[in-house]
């Protein structure tokens, strides 16, 4: 047998080759990373959708959880339990201090709360975020802490999705089946609440806006718990008003204890006679009457197709900031009836969804 005859492989190659046997491919190619920071505490009606639907993007993608990208999540809890300036602001430290440590390559944020004390603080830094479930305008932030350019060409390390009501539609959409003299939106104080009485502003209450409604409009902000039980016993009271819009969803009783969507819907059920329009589907499908409303899963999955663009290489500050793409036209049948409204079948063929509850 030839005597076999090795080369002196010198300490540099010995300790490369040990680190990939012993680490494997990782080491030479380092696997993505995406950190996700809800507003909302874990299986909330509005963050759940969207982070199974941004989860269902990066999947249809070809990007899996564990095989392709490791994924952090973090729960503020901010509209139940963390609702105060001081505890929001808790929360965010611990959400960015977290971040710190994950050290992602994406940040996939929901909603206005964590964006606003999460993802601005992070503007500049070198990590992107995509925002999805915007209700404030993007430029009111910008004013805060400025993160773009503009909507088409951000130029900087955040891009997103905004929650865009199309709210004149959906009036439409009410008034076709039902008699309406007046429409009452309901809001609220906070950042949400504030968020979806300046999209009234600029999508209604503008010269245009007004001309192409069947109805007039009226808003009210409710600043408590027992102002939003009496409101609603005025609107079943109400000769003119038709319908309304539920925009409040995050109140506060005299003792100090919180009212959110789980407590909001329920008692809106029981006791409204009038029909209500509700920001998103998953409120329908919890009892409330429906009408057009926005896709919060589809919304998810927009947001999470920008995050694997940028995974896949493409620069944030290049994506624009698009509106909600997907609205819902989405009925409860067990509430219409409750409320002896008879949906035209035309109208039901087009809905996107009907429920029974």
């Amino acid at each position: 047998m030839k005597n076999l005859r090795f080369k002196k492989i010198t300490p540099f190659v010995a300790i490369f080759f040990l680190a990939v046997f012993f680490v494997g491919p990782s080491f030479a190619e380092k696997k993505k990373r995406v950190f996700i920071v809800h507003s909302y505490g874990e299986g909330h009606i509005c963050g759940q959708p969207q982070h199974e639907g941004a989860l269902k993007a990066f999947e249809d993608n070809g990007w899996v959880v564990g095989r392709d990208f490791e994924l952090g999540v973090y729960y503020m809890a901010t509209k139940k339990i963390n609702n105060t300036p001081e505890l929001i602001a808790e929360q965010a430290r611990i959400a960015l201090e977290k971040i710190a440590q994950f050290q992602p390559d994406v940040v996939l944020i929901l909603d206005d709360n964590a964006f606003r004390t999460v993802g601005l603080p992070l503007s500049g830094k070198p990590v992107a975020i995509v925002f999805c479930g915007l209700n404030v305008q993007p430029e009111d932030y910008n004013r805060i802490q400025p993160f773009m350019k503009d909507r088409l060409h951000p130029g900087g390390n955040i891009t997103g999705i905004y929650e865009k009501l199309h709210i004149r539609e959906g009036i439409k959409v009410l008034a076709s089946m039902h008699d309406i003299k007046k429409f009452l939106f309901l809001d609220d104080l906070s950042p949400t609440g504030k968020a979806i009485a300046k999209q009234v502003d600029l999508e209604i209450n503008s010269e245009e806006g007004k001309d192409m409604l069947p109805c007039e409009i009226e808003q009210a902000t409710m600043h408590s718990w027992e102002e939003y039980r009496e409101t609603i016993e005025a609107i079943n009271k109400s000769d003119e008003i038709g319908a309304f819009y539920l925009g409040a969803l995050l109140l506060k009783d005299a003792a100090g204890n919180s009212y959110t969507a789980a407590e909001i819907i329920p008692y809106t059920i029981e006791h409204a006679n009038k029909p209500a329009m509700a920001p998103n589907y998953a409120f329908i499908k919890l009892g409330l009457f429906g009408g057009l409303s926005v896709d919060f899963y589809a919304m998810g999955k927009q947001a999470g197709l920008k995050v694997v663009q940028i995974l896949s290489g493409s620069d944030p500050g290049q994506l624009p900031i698009d509106d909600a793409k997907k609205v819902a036209i989405v009925f409860n049948l067990t509430r219409a009836e409750k409320l002896g409204i008879k949906i035209p079948s035309d109208i039901l063929l087009a809905a996107d969804e009907v429920f029974r509850k």
